[in-house]
């Protein structure tokens, strides 16, 4: 094995451009929530991938947009803050999509001194080439991109040239995480975000974006058979009385489903059978207090 290397690279883009499940690609593990609802991250996630003596820090933002209460405020403060940080930002694209306002106003917010990767995702999509290559050409007008590659996140092709120009662009130094850690966050963040993201999955439009969960109490026990057993219990919380009835669902259906399929995804990650408990409270339109924001962890 040579020196140690690390390179930290910031993952911003549009909402639902494929950010969160980059990260979850490149990682080999499912640490931030997906779903094609805009917003689905909420705050910074650190990604943490070691190959040989490179470790690979990525951090996934939210996906740009405009703010409409102060959790949107916050969220914008962390992209902005990865923005100014970052020694290498790779900018996601959606190639079906023309670039919009938010995405003009990012790319303005670039430091000539960091170097800027352009991946024009979902390639997948596209049949026509023409189009393609119409979209590379708007988007390599707005900046002058180091690199740019259109990639299929979901079929997996084009990751293997990205993460060749993380490599190259990985500097001698330490490794800042354990070799075999794959995130900087703690269980119980993954496993609400596991929680919250069957929410999304399973709720119409006007109730996920109103949702928190917490994990009150995590015990590991062994059942009579001597098996392991991780007891979660969990709130969701929302922000009106009308979206508590359509997350319990008709005799209590809809919580029931969320429950269950955050369950199996749970064992699957953990490797520990399961005993979910979520119950479901009203905080007021939590996302403009400031006090619940951070309670939430999501400041």
């Amino acid at each position: 094995m040579g020196k140690s290397k690390s390179v930290f690279v910031t993952i911003v883009g549009r909402a639902n451009a494929g950010k969160s499940s980059l990260l979850n690609k490149l990682v080999g593990e499912k640490i931030a929530a997906v779903s094609s609802k805009p917003q689905t991250t909420r705050t910074r996630i650190t990604g943490v991938l070691t190959r040989d003596d490179i470790q690979y820090v990525f951090l996934d933002t939210p996906g740009v947009h405009k703010a409409h209460n102060k959790l949107g405020e916050h969220m914008l403060k962390a992209v902005n803050e990865s923005v100014s940080q970052g020694e290498l930002i790779l900018m996601m694209a959606d190639c079906t999509k023309k670039p919009n306002e938010s995405e003009k106003k990012l790319v303005q917010g670039f430091s000539k001194k960091t170097k800027v990767i352009l991946a024009i995702n979902k390639t997948d999509l596209i049949r026509e080439k023409e189009k393609l290559f119409e979209i590379i050409s708007e988007y390599s007008a707005l900046y002058d991109f180091e690199e740019v590659v259109p990639i299929s996140v979901a079929e997996d092709d084009g990751l293997d040239i990205i993460m060749k120009l993380f490599e190259e662009n990985a500097a001698e130094g330490p490794h800042y995480f354990p070799d075999d850690k794959f995130t900087d966050q703690p269980e119980k963040v993954i496993m609400a975000e596991m929680i919250r993201e069957k929410a999304l999955l399973n709720l119409n439009e006007e109730v996920p974006h109103g949702i928190a969960v917490t994990i009150e109490r995590l015990n590991e026990r062994d059942n009579r058979e001597g098996e392991a057993i991780l007891d979660i219990d969990a709130t969701i919380y929302c922000e009106r009385e009308s979206h508590k009835g359509i997350l319990i669902g008709k005799g209590g259906s809809m919580l029931r489903r969320i429950g269950s399929q955050a369950r199996e995804e749970l064992e699957g990650f953990f490797g520990i059978k399961v005993n979910l408990q979520c119950w479901v409270k009203v905080k007021e339109d939590w996302r403009n207090r400031e006090g619940l924001i951070k309670n939430f962890g999501l400041e």
